[in-house]
Formats: structure tokens, sequence, C-alpha cells
């Protein structure tokens, strides 16, 4: 079943949620639970079967304002990744990530960066000699060229295929991206991919400060860019919660939008195959057995959730707090028992 047929680019629907075959009243029950447990939430989305169902602002947020969602870039990443391959500006996932940076110099001890692919960082599965979860970001963003620091973090000494998190390897991609198609990672997404599902078009943030607040707070506007332009790969993406929907409910279709393929069913199916780390092509995926979901998941909150035998998409966006609740454990605990069978 096409669902974007049920949810034209042109048009914004929402349904009874009988319609769609789920419980009103502990929908309705979301509104209490999300301003005392959940209060950091700025805006919800639930999507089944291509309609609204449950629709939700809080802090003088409305449908139209677009807010950062954090590391939920890094899945959108995913997606340009997948679409660049498509259109054959890279060969594919397993072509090496120097072959985009040609001047980058070698020190004497560096081969294993030589063998290093777009794979590689797509499943975190690159070295680096930072601890887990202690990735050096701060040192990247005061640098005037992030992309040699970032090639610089890969570890010579390290092992290939390792799971470990890291942010500037996801900035990585961007910048190929850049090499490959000649254009920002903003601007490729907006023309192959934003608008061909009715996204909002992204604007240039035009950066001129380098603080806290412009590269990842309440300053952030469009999409993050380093010094030397290349937008950020692994946050700074500005989306409404409706978009957010919008590009979980493209993923749930298979790629597919208004009969138009966008993305490849291909791509969809390695970027949310299921891996020991629980980890696709920049996609977190289910540990509950069973759900098949996967999830773009962003610092403080923000996720977009998506629940294919469900037929269901979640989309929260939050303003950011250290040690936000869990977003996995209020979808599976109240939006999923709210569906009937």
């Amino acid at each position: 079943m096409n669902l974007a047929s049920y949810w034209p680019t042109t048009d914004w629907r929402s349904a009874a949620p009988a319609m769609l075959r789920m419980n009103a009243e502990k929908l309705s029950a979301l509104d209490a639970l999300i301003r005392t447990e959940y209060s950091n939430i700025t805006g919800m989305v639930v999507v089944r079967n291509g309609y609204i169902a449950y629709e939700r602002y809080d802090h003088g947020y409305r449908p139209e304002d677009p807010q950062h969602v954090a590391s939920v870039t890094k899945s959108v990443m995913s997606a340009l990744i997948g679409i660049a391959i498509d259109a054959g500006y890279i060969t594919s996932v397993d072509q090496k990530v120097l072959d985009f940076f040609p001047e980058y110099v070698l020190g004497t001890a560096d081969d294993l960066k030589r063998d290093i692919t777009i794979r590689h960082l797509l499943t975190m599965t690159a070295p680096y000699s930072f601890a887990d979860w202690h990735e050096p970001l701060d040192k990247m963003c005061i640098q005037s060229d992030w992309v040699t620091y970032a090639l610089d973090l890969l570890d010579p000494k390290g092992r290939i295929g390792a799971y470990k998190y890291s942010t500037a390897g996801a900035h990585l991609l961007s910048c190929i991206i850049t090499r490959s198609t000649g254009q920002s990672a903003r601007a490729f997404a907006n023309e192959r991919l934003f608008k061909p599902i009715g996204m909002r078009e992204i604007p240039d943030y035009g950066m001129t400060s380098y603080e806290f607040e412009d590269l990842f707070g309440s300053r952030v506007r469009g999409w993050v860019s380093d010094p030397e332009h290349h937008s950020t790969g692994g946050w700074g993406l500005t989306l409404t919660p409706r978009d957010m929907a919008r590009f979980g409910l493209l993923y749930l279709n298979r790629g597919r939008w208004d009969n138009v393929q966008v993305i490849q069913e291909s791509w969809i199916d390695q970027s949310i195959a299921l891996t020991p780390d629980r980890y696709g092509y920049l996609w977190w995926l289910s540990e509950e057995e069973g759900l098949g979901a996967y999830c773009a998941i962003g610092d403080g909150g923000n996720i977009i959730c998506c629940v294919p035998d469900k037929k269901l998409v979640v989309a929260i966006a939050s303003s950011f707090i250290v040690n936000p609740r869990d977003r996995w454990t209020l979808i599976k605990e109240h939006i999923l028992p709210a569906m009937i069978e």
C-alpha cells in the first residue's frame, strides 16, 4: 500500500483515531502525561496509515516552527548518501573515504586510514582513539578546518569494524556529499529529498558565530555549517515535527512518495537491516523482538520512530535537557497500546 497516497504533499490530513484503529481516549491521555513526565517535548505528531492521529505543541511552538533535531540529522545524512549513490555521484558504500580527500596527507603510520569506507562511517565502525561516548566534539567546533580534524581523529592503531559512535564521522559524510555532487548537503537535500516529499526548504543559516547557542542551542537556524560551509553531518538540522513525520513516512513507504521513488527500496533495506550493534546506516534499530522498529534519535529527546508492522510513525521534537526521559518508553507504553488491532 502506498501510504503517501493517503498523505499527499499538498495537504495535511488528520482523521478520527477510531478511523485509524486507534483508541482516542488513550491518545488524549498523552496530554497530561507529556505535561507531567515529558515536559521538554515541544511538538509531537503521531501518524497511522498516513493520517495524523495525534498532534500537540507546547512552549509556544506552532506546527510551522522548525526546531533543532540534533542527531536526527544523521539519519537524514544516511538518506542523502543513498540518493547520491543511486544517482551515480558515489560508487558504493564500499568506496574509500580518502578517495574524496586526495589532498589529505597521510602520516607514516596512517596506512589503516586507506581502508576506511563510507560503510564504516554509516555504521559507526570506523576506528577512533577516544573512549566510547566521549568524542571531543567541542574541539572540532573550534577548528578552522573540520574536515582535516575529523580525518586526523581516525585512529591508525585502531580496529576497523568495532562499533564506536562518532559525530565527526557523520560530518565526513556531509563533506563527501559536497565533494561528489558539488552541492552542500543542505542544497542537495532540498532538491533531492525535501522538495519531493513536500517538506519545507531549509534556508542557508549564514553563520557568523560558532558559540554554543549558534551550534547546538536556541540560535540554531536552517542547517548549521562549518567554517568551510559544509553542512554539519551529525547535528544542526532544523525540522518541524510534521516534516520529521514526513521523512519517517517516506521510510515506512520504502522510499516512495506520490508514485516517485525518492530513495531506492534496496537502500531502505540496507539502512535498517538488523545488526549485532542494533545500529544500521545511521539509524537506531529496536531491541524489542518482533516489532521491527527503527528510529532516528537526537539529544534532548528528539526522535522519529517508524514501526512498519503497525503502519506507525511517531515524530517528537524537544528542547534540550540533560538525560531526558526515554522516548521509546513513551512510545512503547503509551502509543503502541493505543492501537486497536
